[in-house]
């Protein structure tokens, strides 16, 4: 079943008549290739193709007698094409059409999951570039770290994206290949020619071997390409979580007109869009590990893995599209709060120049250790007593024998932490 929140784009790919039309699409290859090398006549080879056709309830309808979803369909094109239709199939086992067939499907969506990704990539650096000098505090363990610029967290996601577009354009070669060589691969009823020929028609090159199936390493990399993507996707939709939490509040998701938060709690804005990536990523993962779940069968072949690509194909593809396109409708439309980034940068009156006055005192000459339990000691007042940092070191007798009221003042400033923000947007973009 496919999911109503499909896009229409992606859920065409996966609908009983695209299916059926791809199976269609690898017969009538091998037919033009067998009548070009005049192993079956030409003129019949016309025929099949201007008479092959399918009905998708008349094909079910058969395959409730014959329980078989290949031969049920070629019963239906025959009745279409007729006598001439004796040539179809001709030296074929399921699987040729079975296998080549998804590998055009999966071909198609992947490359729409790419495109949405180009186009995600795209928000990301505008949204990188616009905030490019927004200052923010940066967090390690949830907790206030050093300054950054909320520009620089896109930046991050940017560059991790890039990664993603290329496991994305691998895993979608890997999987563009096709098999047209018999009942275990030894091509018995058909040649190696053919089957060239035939994945040429298609868009495919054919796989160096095969077994009676593609080995499924290719399709395990196909799946985790995209659990990897859903694994950064969520990520970015957990960041945003954090910053949509109301002690934060540094980001939040748009909320449309007339959108309601809660049942209950009318004040709710809640971030369920970035929630929905970060459940979706969860089935992402876990068809991936389906998938190499796949990879190990009986021979030359078994059909476990069969009913579990008949699930994993379309709910991946579809989910991996439906996540991108939320994410970027998100990202596009992302509230950032600048002023509250500046008032969370100053909730720690200073704390977060800490190892500026480390590293400074150890220039000075103090052992790294001295200089360590030094500027520790005065973090620790702040939390305990509320005050200042800086003003807490202008009072500290031990350190003011070797910093001077110049040299902490100086310790203070923002543009210490930002000054190669442009040298990291240059190597990102």
């Amino acid at each position: 079943m496919i999911p109503r929140y499909t896009r229409p784009e992606m859920a065409r790919i996966w609908e009983d008549e695209n299916r059926y039309a791809k199976w269609l699409e690898v017969e009538l290859a091998v037919c033009d290739a067998m009548a070009e090398k005049g192993l079956i006549p030409k003129s019949s080879a016309e025929v099949i193709r201007k008479r092959a056709a399918f009905s998708v309830d008349r094909i079910l309808a058969i395959e409730q007698e014959t329980k078989h979803d290949v031969i049920a369909f070629l019963t239906n094109v025959a009745e279409h094409v007729g006598p001439d239709s004796r040539f179809i199939h001709m030296g074929l086992t399921s699987s040729d059409i079975l296998d080549t067939s998804f590998a055009l499907l999966l071909k198609e969506a992947m490359e729409m999951v790419i495109r949405g990704v180009k186009s995600l990539m795209g928000v990301i650096r505008s949204r990188a570039m616009e905030h490019k000098s927004t200052v923010m505090i940066g967090r390690s363990h949830g907790i206030h770290a050093e300054p950054i610029t909320f520009g620089f967290k896109l930046a991050v996601w940017y560059a991790e994206m890039k990664r993603n577009l290329r496991r994305l354009e691998e895993a979608c070669e890997v999987i563009s290949y096709g098999k047209i060589s018999g009942a275990v691969g030894t091509f018995a009823n058909i040649s190696p020619e053919i089957e060239e020929k035939a994945c040429g028609k298609l868009g495919l090159r054919p796989a160096e071997i095969s077994t009676q199936i593609i080995q499924r390493d290719r399709h395990a990399q196909y799946f985790t390409s995209l659990a990897v993507l859903g694994g950064s996707l969520e990520k970015i939709a957990v960041e945003i979580r954090h910053l949509q939490r109301t002690e934060v509040l540094e980001a939040e998701e748009p909320f449309g007109k007339g959108q309601k938060g809660s049942s209950a709690m009318p004040h709710k804005k809640n971030p369920i869009g970035s929630e929905n990536i970060s459940g979706l990523a969860r089935l992402l993962r876990s068809n991936a590990l389906a998938a190499m779940e796949n990879m190990a069968l009986w021979h030359e072949r078994d059909i476990s893995h069969s009913s579990v690509e008949r699930v994993i194909g379309p709910d991946s593809t579809i989910l991996a599209d439906f996540m991108v396109h939320r994410l970027r409708g998100i990202l596009e439309g992302l509230v950032v709060h600048p002023e509250r980034m500046k008032e969370n940068l100053e909730l720690t009156k200073g704390l977060i120049f800490s190892q500026q006055v480390l590293l400074r005192l150890a220039e000075k000459g103090l052992e790294r250790q001295d200089a360590y339990v030094l500027v520790q000691r005065n973090a620790l007042k702040v939390w305990e007593s509320g005050r200042p940092f800086k003003e807490l070191l202008l009072a500290d007798e031990d350190l003011r024998k070797i910093l001077t009221e110049k040299e902490i003042e100086e310790i203070f400033d923002l543009r210490y932490h930002l000054k190669y923000v442009d040298h990291i947007f240059d190597r990102v973009f």
